[in-house]
């Protein structure tokens, strides 16, 4: 069964775009966003306009685990913290 047949049966080249474009896309959107992206792709030397592709992901620093703990929830929001409705966390 195919939901969206626009996105679930594009071509090869046109997925690729696509996903090119929406990485490039959350790349922009957290380096002007959230602190703690800009000053970790500003440490690796990466800024928005490298992210091409979806080859550039290479680029792209990981983010750890205890970087997660220490700055999970509010330090990672790209949203202003009155425009959250509900925080869920896990413990795992």
């Amino acid at each position: 069964m195919i939901w969206n047949s626009d996105a679930e049966c594009l071509e090869r080249g046109d997925l690729l775009k696509e996903q090119s474009g929406n990485l490039a896309a959350l790349v922009e959107k957290v380096y002007q966003r959230v602190p703690f992206y800009r000053k970790k792709l500003d440490k690796a030397g990466v800024r928005p306009a490298d992210i091409q592709s979806l080859e550039d992901i290479r680029k792209l620093p990981f983010t750890t685990k205890d970087e997660m703990r220490e700055t999970y929830p509010y330090g990672l929001l790209a949203v202003d913290e009155t425009d959250i409705v509900e925080v869920h966390t896990s413990s795992g």
